[in-house]
């Protein structure tokens, strides 16, 4: 049976959005970075890759015309490869990989990269399009995906009693988390530093300049958290819970892995990373998509013959603390095995990138734990759950 093997990964550091050393960085560039260092990791050449596939949630303008396709030409790859832009909100970066994963296994692919990028700085503001975005005509569920998904994670939070407080710890220890990992040195085998050009703001006079830079590390980790500075921020919704210190940043980066048949990788000497063994989808109700995982994860562990005590990590996204709490407890996932160094909350969340990036952490974590299973899952707007399961070698 031929399977999908991961031999490499590559990341860019995550920008804090706006702000940030990427704040400047077209989408094909940050998504191109990451094709380029993962393909060099993998001993590949430009020429041996079929497909690219890359996640991304806001298709448009420096993201926009099939960025996949873009970025992989900017990254050198010859103009005989394809490339695919996918799109399912969070899971975009899982999402792609199951897409080559399954073109391997079933379709003859022999290698192909998946990934996911997200430039929330060129998006994600006045230059947006919102032309017909919202169909005032619309009721109940269908009206419902259009929620904000902070006013989803409010509902969660008063529909199953989540405290303000409980989500405040998760928050604090996730930057703990991270920093913690940040300064031992747990990132910077997935991360490949890039030189770019940052835009800077004068604060009186609002004027924009630009210099050069290089980020090494992910930008938004704030060492020095604590659970009292935390619980001082104001909610973002009057009355709510929700806060910018137990809710993910808003940033921008690009992931990759290159992925291969077993067979070929063993053709040629290549010892994989991991096995991408599978992916599963649920819904959920639209006004409370951050509960999606529950549905989505015994799913995918019942078709695999596996129970959560099966899995030695979870990389369970940080979009929101509340609905990391909801889902651990829901499913049973002990803490010493959850987001064991961080996630989302400190490190930022570029939606279409989150999935290939938690896949990169996982393989290289799970090594130097000696972990068999590991499971990446997530919440998606709109209403859905997905979870992927990579077996590491």
């Amino acid at each position: 049976m031929v399977e999908a093997v991961i031999v490499s990964t590559a990341r860019t550091p995550i920008g804090k959005a706006y702000r940030g050393g990427l704040n400047n960085t077209d989408g094909h560039r940050l998504a191109g970075h990451a094709i380029k260092h993962a393909l060099k990791r993998s001993g590949l050449e430009g020429s041996d890759i079929e497909d690219v596939v890359m996640g991304c949630a806001m298709q448009e303008g420096t993201t926009g015309l099939n960025v996949a396709r873009r970025a992989l030409l900017s990254a050198g790859l010859p103009n005989t490869v394809g490339g695919t832009t996918i799109d399912r909100q969070c899971s975009s970066g899982l999402q792609s990989m199951a897409v080559l994963a399954n073109a391997i296994r079933n379709d003859g692919v022999t290698a192909g990269i998946s990934g996911g990028v997200e430039s929330i700085s060129l998006v994600q503001n006045d230059h947006r399009n919102t032309f017909h975005l919202l169909d005032k005509s619309l009721s109940g569920d269908a009206a419902d995906v259009y929620m904000p998904m902070i006013d989803t994670a409010e509902n969660v939070a008063k529909r199953y009693g989540i405290s303000r407080e409980a989500q405040d710890e998760y928050g604090a220890r996730s930057q703990q988390r991270t920093a913690e990992g940040q300064d031992a040195g747990k990132f910077a085998e997935e991360i490949a530093p890039i030189s770019t050009t940052m835009g800077v703001m004068d604060k009186e006079t609002k004027e924009v300049s630009y210099k050069d830079v290089t980020v090494e590390k992910d930008e938004g980790v704030r060492p020095g958290t604590t659970v009292e500075a935390v619980s001082g921020l104001k909610p973002v919704r009057e009355g709510g819970t929700i806060t910018a210190g137990n809710a993910s940043q808003l940033s921008d980066g690009a992931s990759a892995q290159v992925v291969m048949s077993s067979k070929e990788a063993e053709k040629r000497g290549i010892e994989p990373l991991g096995i991408f063994r599978g992916f599963n989808v649920a819904g959920c109700a639209p006004d409370e998509m951050g509960i999606g995982p529950v549905f989505a994860v015994p799913r995918l562990l019942e078709r695999h013959g596996l129970s959560v005590d099966d899995i030695d990590l979870w990389e369970l996204n940080e979009a929101f603390a509340v609905q990391v709490l909801y889902c651990r407890d829901k499913l049973g996932i002990p803490n010493e095995k959850l987001n064991v160094n961080g996630g989302s909350i400190a490190v930022g969340h570029p939606y279409g990138m989150s999935g290939s990036r938690m896949i990169g952490h996982a393989l290289i974590e799970g090594k130097r734990r000696n972990a068999r299973y590991a499971v990446i899952t997530m919440c998606v707007g709109g209403g859905m759950g997905a979870a992927g399961l990579i077996e590491i070698v």
